[in-house]
């Protein structure tokens, strides 16, 4: 046993799916020590917030001590954020239309534009050729282009019985230490349609998952092996009717049966471990059919007639004679039934047909709500990314392993 584990962690394929799956893992159990906030707590007062780090307005200006910072490109960076493609788009088209040549104009250069507006805009000049209602939209955006250069800052104020009453001012060289600030959220995925973390959702979902797939790959793999020990090493009419049933289900594809057997289960009542059951009772049938083939090559073996000449009972026989030498195969079985398992909850979820969407997340369930909200045509990649990257990992972390453990125990495929 010792020179098979041995053997096992030395192949590079097993090591590598087995960290991944050990790497999920540990986020699973560690991340809700650090972060206990429910999975599906709304925090955002909006959909799909952009990851990041997000600071309270309030806090920072009137909790936090402010600093005076002179930073070289901070104001550079300021305008380039406040003015738009569109408007740099616009500033030029005026630019061109009072006569500027285009070689002049560089929008991607904001201090050099906002110089040569400067120069060239004048609200009084009619240009030929241009719509009154033009000429007023280049008139507020100079009168934003005129806010943004403003090194007054802006004026905080508190309404007293109807008067203003100034009460701070925030400067363009004000800065807050964020350390300072006693309302911070990190959000490294942003928000989801519903304003919930995607990060904490994510986590939960994962583990969630896992378990409808350990739960689904067990049933699968139970229910599949004692009808292939059986059906192999009983034979007869025994055989005939197991192997009626299977290739039965094996020609209706198991997504269909699926669809069928969720959609007659009202949402109130599909939980995660409802449709990890319906998922196991429904995919069986490979297993059986694969364990059968393996235990018709072992039950002429000598071993066994040896067994069945001493008068050992055919249970006896199948668990004593039979089943050590099928063990390693049962194994990597269960590791592509539990990998399936995610797969099918995912598919069902993405159709409507998963776990109702008021307790947990699953992977699939963040996959329906990301494309029932458009995320992918809004560009709102961290709602649905993520989530494609963790199946990926879960399933290619089994695959290796299943690999790795197919080339260790099949002797027709060692080097």
């Amino acid at each position: 046993m010792r020179n098979t584990l041995k053997s096992i962690f030395k192949d590079g394929k097993f090591r590598l799916g087995f960290g991944i799956l050990v790497f999920l893992l540990l986020m699973i159990f560690l991340y809700p020590l650090f972060v206990p906030n429910p999975p599906l707590e709304i925090i955002g007062r909006g959909t799909f917030f952009p990851p990041g780090v997000y600071v309270s307005n309030l806090d920072s200006v009137s909790g936090a001590p402010i600093y005076s910072l002179t930073l070289a490109d901070a104001e550079a960076k300021r305008l380039a954020s406040k003015l738009s493609l569109e408007d740099r788009a616009e500033m030029k088209t005026y630019l061109l239309a009072v006569g500027v040549p285009e070689e002049q104009i560089n929008i991607e250069d904001t201090a050099a534009l906002l110089a040569l507006w400067a120069e060239k805009y004048d609200p009084k000049l009619n240009v030929k050729g241009m719509i009154f209602a033009k000429l007023q939209y280049y008139r507020r955006l100079n009168d934003k282009l005129v806010s943004l250069l403003d090194s007054e800052g802006l004026i905080l104020a508190r309404e007293t019985d109807g008067v203003l009453e100034k009460t701070g001012q925030v400067l363009p060289l004000d800065y807050v230490n964020i350390g300072e600030v006693s309302s911070v959220r990190v959000l490294p995925l942003g928000t989801d349609n519903f304003g919930r973390d995607v990060l904490t959702e994510l986590v939960k979902a994962t583990g969630v998952s896992l378990q409808i797939g350990l739960i689904a790959g067990s049933i699968a793999t139970a229910i599949g092996l004692v009808l292939g020990l059986i059906s192999g090493y009983v034979g007869g009419w025994l055989d005939d009717l197991i192997m009626f049933f299977t290739n039965l289900l094996i020609v209706i594809p198991s997504l269909i049966i699926l669809i069928l057997i969720s959609y007659s289960i009202s949402q109130s009542e599909r939980g995660p471990t409802t449709i990890a059951i319906v998922i196991g009772l429904t995919s069986w049938v490979w297993t059986t059919k694969a364990v059968r083939a393996q235990v018709i090559s072992l039950r002429n073996r000598d071993h066994v007639n040896l067994s069945k000449l001493s008068g050992h009972s055919t249970a006896s026989i199948i668990l004593r004679d039979i089943l050590p030498y099928i063990a390693s195969y049962v194994v990597m079985a269960f590791i592509l039934q539990i990998s399936s398992a995610i797969l099918a909850e995912a598919s069902l979820s993405i159709l409507g047909l998963g776990p109702k969407t008021t307790l947990v997340p699953t992977l699939g369930l963040m996959m329906n709500w990301a494309m029932i909200y458009q995320a992918h045509i809004l560009g709102k990649w961290w709602a649905y990314f993520p989530v494609i990257v963790v199946i990926a990992l879960i399933t290619f972390s089994m695959n290796l392993i299943n690999t790795s453990l197919d080339q260790i125990f099949n002797p027709a495929l060692r080097e």
